[in-house]
C-alpha cells in the first residue's frame, strides 16, 4: 500500500470508530434465562452486499478433504473436480440478524450499474418487508469499490433514498465480511457435491 492509501485507511477506521462510539450501545434480550448483551446500535442500521459465483460442482477445499490417518495407512487417492461450467451470480444483502435479499443475475446479463440499482430497488422492498421501520430511521450500506456500485447512476439511487455508504477500504488486505462470515462458509458447504440443477442450487 502506499502512504496514501495508508492514510486514508487510518482516516476511515477512525471514522468508523467515531460513529460506533456516537451512536452507543442498546441492551438486547438474547432468550436465555432472561440473558441480556450489548449490542452497538450502528448493527441495526448496517447492510452488507456482495456478489459470488455459485457453481453446481464444486471441488473440496484442501481444509475439508483431510483426514486423520495413521503414519502406516495407504496413501488417500484424490481426484481433482473442475468447478463446473453450469455457474449462477449471486447478489447477497444480510445484515447482524440474517439474509435480506437472495439475488440471482439470469444469464447472458452482467452487473452494470443499471442492473444493480434493479437489485437495490429488490433490497428496499425486502427491507420493508424483513425490516419494518428501518427504511424511516435510516441505512447505512456497506458494498465494495467495484464499478456498479460506484457508477453516477448508483450514487444518485442512494441519494435520493438517502441510504449513507460505509466506506470500503481500498486495497484491503482484510476479507470482506460477506467473504469471512457467509461466502467462505457457503463454499464450504458446497465443497465436493455435485447439485443437479440450477433450481436445486439456488434453493
Amino acid at each position: 500500500m502506499s502512504d496514501e492509501h495508508k492514510h486514508q485507511r487510518v482516516e476511515i477506521s477512525q471514522i468508523l470508530l467515531h460513529q460506533c462510539q456516537q451512536e452507543g450501545d442498546e441492551t438486547v434480550d438474547v432468550g436465555l434465562g432472561g440473558a441480556h448483551r450489548a449490542r452497538n446500535k450502528l448493527l441495526q442500521h448496517l447492510i452488507t452486499g456482495d456478489e459470488t459465483w455459485l457453481h453446481q460442482s464444486t471441488p473440496e477445499t484442501k481444509r475439508d478433504s483431510m483426514t486423520w490417518k495413521h503414519p502406516s495407512s495407504p496413501v488417500t487417492k484424490k481426484f481433482k473436480v473442475q468447478q463446473s461450467a453450469t455457474n449462477v451470480m449471486a447478489t447477497v444483502f444480510w445484515d447482524s440478524r440474517g439474509m435480506i435479499l437472495l439475488d440471482i443475475l439470469p444469464k447472458g446479463e452482467s452487473v452494470n450499474a443499471d442492473r444493480y440499482c434493479e437489485t437495490l430497488d429488490r433490497l428496499r422492498h425486502g427491507v420493508r418487508r424483513k425490516r419494518p421501520g428501518l427504511l424511516r430511521s435510516g441505512v447505512d450500506l456497506q458494498h465494495n469499490n467495484a464499478t456498479p456500485h460506484t457508477a453516477k447512476r448508483t450514487k444518485k439511487w442512494l441519494e435520493r433514498y438517502r441510504w449513507d455508504i460505509i466506506t470500503h477500504l481500498a486495497h484491503s488486505p482484510d476479507l470482506a465480511p460477506s467473504d469471512f462470515h457467509l461466502f467462505g462458509p457457503l463454499k464450504r458447504h458446497l465443497g465436493g457435491k455435485k447439485i443437479e440443477d440450477e433450481d436445486e442450487l439456488i434453493g
